[in-house]
């Protein structure tokens, strides 16, 4: 199988857009070292702030789940729990 990507959708709750966003700054730098991340970019919504889209690529599904099950996505869980009003992830291939 070859390349993965990811794009996840993330609505914080509204007072809560803040933390949300600092917390997911803080996976960018450790997650684009990782083994197999190719792309991992986090965007906000113009229009709507508390909508957070993280596009990533990797070179395998088998690496995407390995960063899943790292502590640093554990420790964001934590820091968020209870501060996420929405979250959505596609698994995709591109095809063109």
């Amino acid at each position: 199988m070859g390349p993965l990507t990811i794009v996840a959708n993330i609505t914080a709750k509204s007072d809560k857009i803040d933390l949300v966003r600092t917390e997911l700054e803080k996976l960018i730098s450790t997650t684009r070292a990782e083994r197999g991340c190719i792309q991992y970019d986090l965007h906000q919504d113009n229009a709507a702030p508390a909508h957070f889209l993280f596009f990533e690529n990797w070179e395998s599904r088998d690496l995407w789940q390995a960063h899943m099950n790292n502590q640093h996505l554990k420790d964001y869980l934590a820091a968020t729990e209870g501060a996420i009003e929405e979250f959505t992830l596609h698994e995709m291939t591109r095809i063109g």
